[in-house]
């Protein structure tokens, strides 16, 4: 399948494929209306076997994504829309776009989690499985695959409700009407058609970290029926006579997690919690040593060892690629420089509908499609890739992402000193932009001195009145204002009111902001005449 040309629901547009399994395909979209990304489930198409079973499961589906979206939990991605197509052929729940690590990722057989890595994602999963057994909302489908960790540490649970919605308890939905679920982390109960109840997903949790712990699956049968007979009848191989490190009580709690009844499992995901709770870093502990720790991948201790940190400090320019995305072949990545020139021009002038829509995440992604292959043809700073750079770091600025375009910003500001001096015109320019993010993000003392920096160039240039000296002197201004230092910012109000009264008149908007803003200062004493 490729991208859609028109919206779902006049409203979501289909980007890139993130993945695709047995229940369907995952989109990484848009929605037009809101500017912002989601991610977009793609129902595979034979789950509705006949027209006469369509209303059921139209039905069906919407109970089943209202009741998702009433779980209030950071851990789930939330629920935004639920949209079936006119003909029920085509199903789509649009949802939170999570960026993240799959936790599949963490499996190595030859290099198994430290225990505390391993706890500390069953201890967040046990925390949204608390959150939707409440509902009750019971996953149904727990697996690695179905868990993301994102660059924080956070571990976000996927699809809940999907499994749900394509039970075969109620209504044959599949062709095969086979069972609903993934056979390695599947209860007893579930592969016999049993009832579901929120102990089948502490059966599937235990199975996870099980795996999280060894590196393997409990059971590994050659086939689908040789597999769930061992889950059904065969007990579980101790973890201690695979990995002796794990400690015994850990042990106890993934063999009562795997036990057979699920009423010998622990009573809910509260008490898997608490039982955890032991083996959890401690807040303020370091990490374990690097030798130790995968690599790669996210730390998911650090919401244990650093809970509500402030967020990371950007090491290096950033520039914004969502992960898990699969690249369609006509991608502007793969073209080839005789076509380079078409593809640039493509990419503006999408990204100039774009921007006339006020759509200026989407704009800004259209750019940045066009920036990987120009600067694979013709290098990282090469004038028209610093220009394409450019302009899509201001309209990062246009939409308000001031944390996304400062770094980018620096960057760009470092290659224009390179190619064009410090003084140069796009090197000012960027230094500028640098100011104004600094400013928005509340560096106003960094901010201030590159203000100052930019308008002694610019003085020297154009002199003391020129639109851009008249723009940075009143920048300068009102951030001494906002920083406090009334006295000095009357200082530089003062003269630039004088200079855009005798430019325009002292009638003219600018003029009269300034003398708004000065006689505001004066009936509360901070500025004299």
């Amino acid at each position: 399948m490729t991208a859609r040309a028109e919206p779902i629901a006049g409203r979501y547009e289909l980007v890139d494929e993130i993945k695709s399994g047995g229940m369907g395909q995952v989109w990484r979209g848009y929605d037009v209306v809101l500017d912002r990304e989601v991610a977009v489930k793609l129902i595979r198409a034979d789950v509705i076997a006949s027209a006469e079973q369509a209303e059921e499961f139209a039905k069906r589906f919407r109970r089943e994504a209202r009741v998702t979206a009433r779980i209030q939990h950071h851990g789930v991605p939330q629920v935004y829309d639920a949209v079936l197509d006119s003909s029920y052929d085509r199903l789509y729940l649009v949802m939170e776009y999570v960026c993240g690590t799959s936790l599949r990722t963490y499996i190595d057989p030859l290099r198994p989690l430290p225990v505390g890595w391993a706890t500390a994602v069953a201890a967040q999963i046990c925390t949204v499985l608390s959150h939707a057994h409440a509902i009750p909302v019971v996953h149904r489908d727990l697996k690695p695959d179905n868990v993301l960790v994102s660059d924080a540490g956070a571990v976000k649970v996927l699809d809940f409700g999907i499994a749900a919605i394509l039970r075969t308890d109620v209504t044959r939905l599949t062709v095969t009407g086979g069972v609903v679920g993934t056979h390695h982390y599947m209860s007893p109960e579930q592969i016999q058609g049993l009832r579901i109840t929120p102990q089948s997903d502490l059966y599937a949790l235990g199975c996870v970290l099980h795996e999280l712990l060894v590196g393997r699956t409990v059971f590994d049968g050659g086939n689908d029926f040789e597999l769930m007979r061992q889950h059904v009848s065969e007990p579980p191989l101790p973890l201690r006579k695979l990995r002796p490190d794990v400690p015994e009580a850990l042990e106890e709690l993934v063999l009562e997690l795997t036990a057979k009844v699920p009423e010998q499992r622990p009573p809910d995901a509260y008490d898997v919690y608490e039982r955890l709770l032991p083996f959890l870093p401690v807040v303020g502990s370091p990490p374990p040593a690097p030798q130790h720790l995968p690599t790669g991948v996210p730390d998911p201790t650090l919401l244990y060892r650093r809970p509500n940190a402030p967020r990371s400090r950007p090491e290096s320019p950033f520039v914004p690629e969502p992960r898990n995305r699969h690249v369609p072949s006509q991608s502007p990545a793969h073209a080839s420089r005789a076509d380079l020139r078409a593809v640039l021009n493509k990419a503006l002038s999408h990204s100039d509908d774009l921007l006339a829509e006020e759509r200026y995440t989407q704009a800004a992604e259209a750019l940045q499609q066009a920036i990987k292959p120009a600067a694979a043809a013709l290098g990282v700073e090469n004038p028209r890739v610093l220009a394409l750079r450019q302009r899509r770091a201001a309209i990062l600025i246009i939409g308000g992402d001031f944390r996304q375009a400062l770094p980018e910003f620096e960057a760009l500001y470092s290659a224009f000193r390179r190619t064009g001096g410090p003084t140069g015109d796009d090197a000012l320019a960027c230094l500028r932009q640098i100011a104004h993010c600094r400013a928005e993000l509340g560096q106003g003392t960094v901010a201030l001195r590159q203000f100052r920096q930019v308008l002694t160039h610019v003085r020297a240039a154009e002199g003391d009145v020129s639109s851009d000296a008249l723009e940075l002197r009143r920048n300068i201004g009102m951030l001494l204002l906002a920083e406090g230092n009334v006295g000095r910012a009357v200082a530089e109000l003062m003269p630039l009111h004088e200079d855009l009264s005798l430019l325009y008149g002292p009638d003219h908007e600018e003029a009269r902001e300034i003398a708004d803003v000065l006689t505001r200062l004066r009936r509360a004493g901070g500025a004299t005449s």
